[in-house]
């Protein structure tokens, strides 16, 4: 039998703020955890939702040295554009603090200072790289080198973005320290670890037999990690920046990011709730909901309740944890690092008042299951043809309609047709389905059967025709439009968790104020003798320009990191002297220069070569050159390679060109005229 709670406690995967929140965090974490909460607020129920920006961690340390300003003010920036931007988007927290707060810093050092004098931490030495010239001890991403999976240059030492495989800084080829370039060495240290094996079976039993209903990504990557046996995880780094380890002869040594994060969700709670936070937290009635994405399942399913069990004290396990998969924009995975992100901050700059549309299409979009895709036009799609035409589109008539015959007046209902009864029982019906589809986290289901309500009221104002029926029975007519009125009152409720502008928009449009889930299907939310407001579109056309302005930074966007990831090929193996000489390379003049019919690629050079008989050679450089700029030109050439036939031409030889960063092909030629025919040296 399922378990009633008094409360919910919802927690929110805390942001590095080493820069903005952009949509695939939305995607994964924020917005399903707004709609949650906002969706048990509607119902009444004892909510608060927690969250802050993670202000400690290595990316911070690295952004910090890269612009030469102090971690502190890496953080103070970002923590306040997350903050403002999540708030304009309508991320309804109580509390969104910070890991660099006193009391959060308090929190997590007692929590340490807990285990630790419960002996459930083991101390072990082991080496580590070590960047003598820096004087320290380099954390995993301030190592890079060859990755040897897929060979990579430039991984780091927790993973290889390209590849995507996780990593031990130890395991990289050739690795460099990421602060002074030098070639790190191993150094002995030592470190706090968590044994997360001594909780395995405990683990094991509350994950695998307690909590089946987790969703199946979840539960699966859960079963994988206690398959394999779980192993001690370390509890501290050697860093100067953090939460200092709160033991003597720790010095230089602070809590690992992944220990230190997640007690950010108590000191929160603390924040908010100084005098009754451990109700949320150690009260049997309470629950606690974690939203994360799908990498940090395993810190949230098993090393958090290996902290919690350790710990003791009554803390609640989290009752779910309901992770998202990824969010791609335009095929690409999203990127911090190379700018491959729709920001938050700059989407309310550009698209002012659309805090909405943007909800909507990542709800509709979720990658609940897996990995989806997020692209500009399927953006404009939606809002057009869907918030526009469906939702838009039917308030806008029931409201303009009530004004054109009734002054904006809502008419006293007659008795209820058939049809009428009808479109309320299918608003009841849906309403049950969306309840369970939001009970069990499955918010793109449940945002579809919202706009089927929409759609359920384009349908009846299709079908009665209130403005034909207008000019033979009035008395009809009222009671249409006021059933079209009581529509768009529901539509208000049912869409408040997904869409809260628009809801507070139509509810005042409709005279109301508050609104609860209870009032969903009813059909007399609207008292006959209500003035509405003045009828205002919801949602606006987005037009091809402003959808191909963001296509088009986008596309910068790729080219600029295309040019800043080249590298020089790299260098072919060694020939001996002897080998090169055999390659004849001269000078030919360039006598006349066609493109090859039907070959995009092809040009068919006529050299001037200085044997007096014009050379024929074809050259796959016909989209970077107009064959009349060469011709006159002197080029490089290999004069001695056997004849080969393409497109039925027989090409002597090879033309040389180089290619730039850009891809680009660029023939190669003397920077002063000489004879044709003349050998390269």
């Amino acid at each position: 039998m399922e378990k009633k709670f008094k409360r919910t406690l919802i927690t929110t995967a805390l942001p590095y703020a080493n820069g903005p929140v952009h949509i695939g965090h939305l995607a994964g974490v924020y917005v399903p955890a707004d709609i949650y909460a906002r969706y048990l607020r509607l119902r009444g129920q004892e909510v608060i939702m927690v969250g802050g920006s993670d202000e400690h961690g290595v990316p911070i340390t690295i952004k910090a040295k890269a612009e030469g300003v102090t971690p502190q003010d890496i953080v103070d920036r970002y923590h306040a554009i997350i903050r403002d931007s999540m708030q304009g988007l309508g991320i309804s927290f109580d509390v969104y603090s910070r890991t660099t707060s006193d009391i959060h810093s308090e929190t997590a050092s007692e929590f340490f200072r807990r285990l630790y004098d419960k002996g459930e931490f083991v101390e072990k030495t082991s080496m580590q790289l070590y960047d003598e010239q820096a004087g320290q001890f380099l954390a995993d991403r301030y190592v890079t080198g060859e990755c040897p999976h897929c060979h990579a240059q430039g991984a780091y030492g927790d993973q290889c973005e390209k590849c995507g495989t996780s990593l031990n800084a130890t395991d990289l080829i050739n690795p460099r320290s990421a602060i002074t370039g030098n070639v790190p060495v191993l150094r002995e240290t030592h470190h706090w670890y968590l044994p997360l094996d001594r909780w395995e079976s405990r683990l094991r039993e509350w994950i695998l037999e307690g909590h089946k209903e987790w969703k199946v990504n979840v539960y699966g990557q859960c079963k994988s990690w206690l398959d394999l046996g779980l192993q001690p995880r370390a509890v501290s780094r050697d860093l100067d920046w953090g939460v200092p380890v709160p033991v003597e002869g720790a010095e230089g040594k602070v809590l690992y990011v992944w220990f230190d994060a997640p007690i950010g969700y108590i000191s929160n709670t603390k924040e908010l709730l100084p005098d009754s936070w451990e109700r949320w937290w150690k009260d049997p009635e309470s629950r606690v909901i974690n939203f994360i994405g799908k990498d940090n399942i395993v810190f949230h399913c098993i090393v958090f309740p290996a902290m919690l069990m350790a710990y003791g004290d009554n803390y609640q396990l989290p009752d779910n944890v309901p992770a998202n998969e990824f969010l791609n924009l335009e095929g690409d995975k999203i990127s911090t690092s190379r700018n491959w992100a729709v920001w938050l901050h700059e989407y309310l700059r550009d698209f002012p008042g659309k805090q909405d549309v943007l909800r909507y299409v990542l709800t509709a979009n979720a990658p609940e299951t897996k990995d989806n895709d997020f692209t500009w036009r399927d953006f404009q799609a939606r809002n057009n043809s869907e918030l526009v035409a469906i939702l838009g589109n039917f308030v806008n008539r029931a409201l303009v309609l009530t004004q054109k015959y009734y002054g904006g007046e809502v008419q006293p209902a007659g008795e209820l047709a058939e049809a009428d009864r009808a479109v309320f029982d299918e608003l009841r019906r849906l309403k049950s389905e969306m309840e369970t589809a939001l009970d069990t986290f499955h918010f793109r289901e449940a945002l579809k059967l919202a706009m089927d309500m929409a759609r359920t009221g384009n349908r009846y104002l299709q079908e009665t025709e209130p403005w034909k029926l207008a000019k033979t029975d009035p008395a009809r007519t009222a009671t249409v439009l006021n059933v079209a009125v009581q529509i768009c009152a529901n539509l208000a409720i049912a869409f408040e968790p997904f869409l809260p502008f628009m809801s507070e928009k139509l509810v005042g449009m409709l005279g109301g104020d508050n609104i609860s889930w209870d009032m969903l299907g009813c059909d007399d939310l609207v008292p006959a003798g209500t003035r509405l407001g003045q009828p205002e579109l919801l949602f606006e056309k987005i037009e091809d320009d402003v959808i191909q302005a963001q296509v088009d930074r986008l596309t910068r966007i790729k080219e600029e990191n295309r040019l800043k990831s080249w590298r020089p090929a790299p260098q072919q193996p060694d020939v001996d002297f002897d080998t090169f000489c055999k390659a004849d390379l001269r000078v030919a003049t360039v006598l006349d220069c066609v493109k090859v019919p039907k070959a995009d690629k092809l040009l068919q050079f006529t050299l001037d070569d200085g044997t007096g008989t014009p050379r024929t050679i074809v050259s796959g450089i016909a989209r970077y050159y107009d064959p009349a700029d060469l011709i006159g030109k002197q080029v490089c050439f290999i004069a001695n390679l056997p004849v080969r036939k393409l497109r039925g031409i027989e090409s002597q030889g090879m033309i040389l060109s180089a290619e730039d960063r850009d891809g680009r092909l660029v023939v190669m030629g003397p920077t002063g005229a000489v004879a044709p025919g003349a050998q390269v040296k």
